[in-house]
């Protein structure tokens, strides 16, 4: 295991801070390109929908920052195979076009303000285990840990279904969350609720989730929606004018028939 240590690790276990020192790179966390975890139909839903989200929140916003899945995660130069691979990632500035990682050291790119891991039966032990010490010294500012199934147990207990660690001012990573939710992302000033019953991780602009952050699809529909009901409510208008304008014609008619006699 390698000596260098870059970051703090700090977690919260019965309200007492419990402080180790992060190592810098392990041979355990050597990525192998022919490798991959295995994602259940219910786990490419639930990253692929905060995906979506944290787009159409970028497109909408205008912000120069992306998102994705899915893609190698590399702080160490000295150790390029070391490495993690979040499930949902959130940079800014936007990744430079092309990237098929994210190396840290290289001007351009910037470790990710928000990284988010989804829980399943295969990675529950990583994702609560070295999971946040990998990502304290990646250099990542937020980490979302959901656990919608509650497979996961660390060092600080568990399982969760949601954790957020939080980088500090001092440097330190921290578990500032734990719970079932909902929790508050500083990085988006945003809260993160679970929906659907349980099964998805949500952005939204209040605690009870009532103003969800749409994705650019849910935002397409709703606009349609909102036209069409605008559409609609003009036609209504026309057909009541006409309708009155009928009337009046009407009325006026019977009223030189009368006159004439």
């Amino acid at each position: 295991m390698g000596a260098s240590v870059s970051s703090m690790v700090t977690k919260v276990q019965r309200g007492v801070d419990v402080v180790f020192q992060a190592p810098r790179w392990s041979e355990r966390w050597v990525l192998e390109d022919d490798v991959t975890m295995p994602v259940t139909p219910e786990h490419l839903k639930t990253m692929t929908l905060l995906r979506e989200v944290l787009d159409a929140w970028i497109a909408r916003t205008g912000r120069d920052a992306s998102a994705g899945c899915d893609i190698a995660l590399r702080w160490d130069e000295e150790h390029p195979a070391v490495g993690v691979d979040p499930d949902v990632y959130l940079v800014e500035p936007a990744l430079p076009t092309g990237a098929r990682s994210i190396l840290t050291w290289v001007e351009g790119y910037a470790p990710p303000r928000v990284v988010a891991e989804v829980v399943s039966r295969d990675t529950a032990k990583k994702d609560y285990g070295e999971g946040p010490a990998k990502y304290a010294v990646s250099g990542v500012r937020e980490l979302w840990i959901f656990d919608p199934e509650r497979r996961g147990r660390g060092l600080s207990g568990g399982p969760w279904v949601l954790q957020v660690w939080r980088r500090t001012k001092a440097g330190a990573f921290r578990q500032e969350y734990a719970g079932d939710g909902p929790a508050y992302s500083d990085e988006l000033g945003a809260w993160l609720v679970v929906t659907d019953g349980g099964a998805r991780l949500r952005v939204a602009d209040d605690e009870a989730g009532e103003r969800l952050w749409p994705t650019g699809e849910e935002r397409e529909r709703a606009e349609k929606e909102a036209a069409d009901a605008r559409a609609e409510a003009a036609s209504a208008r026309a057909e009541a004018a006409s309708a009155r304008a009928e009337a009046l014609a009407a009325e006026v008619a019977a009223l030189r028939a009368q006159l004439g006699r």
